[in-house]
């Protein structure tokens, strides 16, 4: 299967489909010509793919070589961002060369930001690895590293020349990291997508959903190409897309990164914000126990231990969805529909109470 992102400055292809990865190299020639080809991935995954991916590459005509990060989200940082120029000016990389991210999340965020900053930009491609991944980060454009004040802090808009996703790689997932996907598949049906929504609701687990993963997969890439394609640069209605995050991203500061993963985090805060927002009469009751449903089912959590309000709130305070003295948050209108409602930062505090 194959989708279009059409921007006004670029354009570029998704392909989605099992067993995609064998013909990594007749991708990437009819995207580049020949070139040095770095590809950036992480311990885990460069036991997994990286030789067949950095094989095929030599047999269509690159000069390819692979550096691994550590596993995990602490490789998303400015530090690891450094490490990686260093590496790229010591093999000699130019302004016609290009980068692969292949892994999950935090390996293409990195790589994406490494990417458009180095040399002030190269091309890239995106080779998402993991179901959070293929179902968001690596569509879109949106590259970052985290610091100590708050997740992707410092970041750029970097578009990829392609994405290319196996649902293949998903069966060397560990149940985790299948749930930390789910939590963004779920935000997209909540979000913008009913049909989405009735076909997980039909599920019965995340086995089954697995089995339907390219159908999935490929629904939650058309809800982000269509909000991408019309807002690119996360100014208006692109913003629908953090339901969850402000929150989340806070949970994922204080607990530590890694500690919570970010879907857990995600889940976790759909459910905070709905819960308050009902009770202010800003969301239809009701909504919140749907989410709650679906989660649960998904082995997904809605409550964690690591909770301090204030913490959280210093954390989200620092986060891009903040404006002056207010913030804008995501809630829903209905299940398959969102809004965007602005209110003052200090407001946000009362989203934190854990017990109304």
């Amino acid at each position: 299967m194959k989708l279009t992102v059409t921007l006004p400055r670029h354009r570029y292809d998704l392909t989605i489909g099992a067993g995609v990865l064998a013909n990594v190299g007749q991708w990437v020639s009819s995207l580049w010509q020949p070139q040095r080809v770095m590809v950036i991935t992480d311990e885990t995954v460069q036991q997994l793919y990286a030789e067949q991916v950095l094989k095929a590459l030599r047999q269509a005509g690159f000069t390819a070589d692979a550096f691994a990060v550590p596993a995990g989200e602490t490789s998303k940082s400015l530090t690891q961002a450094e490490e990686l120029y260093d590496w790229l000016a010591s093999q000699g990389m130019t302004r016609k060369d290009g980068i692969i991210a292949l892994g999950g999340g935090v390996v293409g965020d990195l790589t994406g930001f490494v990417a458009s900053t180095f040399m002030r930009g190269l091309h890239f491609l995106q080779i998402p690895t993991t179901l959070l991944a293929q179902v968001d980060s690596s569509i879109g454009g949106k590259t970052a590293v985290n610091t100590a004040s708050a997740k992707n802090l410092v970041g750029t808009f970097a578009q990829p020349d392609g994405v290319l996703i196996d649902t293949e790689t998903l069966k060397t997932l560990e149940p985790r990291r299948v749930r930390e996907g789910i939590a963004e598949i779920v935000k997209s049906a909540a979000i913008a997508d009913i049909a989405l929504w009735t076909k997980l609701s039909g599920l019965k687990d995340e086995h089954e959903l697995l089995e339907n993963a390219e159908e999935i997969i490929a629904a939650c890439c058309k809800v982000k190409r269509r909000v991408v394609e019309e807002d690119e640069f996360d100014t208006g209605q692109r913003l629908i897309l953090n339901f969850g995050h402000t929150i989340g991203h806070g949970i994922e500061n204080t607990a530590g990164y890694g500690v919570v993963t970010h879907g857990e985090a995600v889940a976790i805060g759909m459910v905070q914000i709905s819960r308050v927002a009902e009770s202010k009469g800003l969301m239809p009751l009701g909504t919140t126990a749907q989410l709650s449903e679906m989660l649960l089912k998904f082995n997904l959590p809605i409550t964690t231990e690591y909770w301090s309000e204030e913490a959280i709130f210093k954390a989200l305070t620092h986060d891009k969805k903040t404006a002056g003295s207010d913030i804008r948050i995501i809630l829903l209108e209905k299940i398959g529909q969102a809004k965007i409602v602005t209110i003052a930062t200090d407001e946000m505090k009362e989203f934190l109470i854990r017990q109304l």
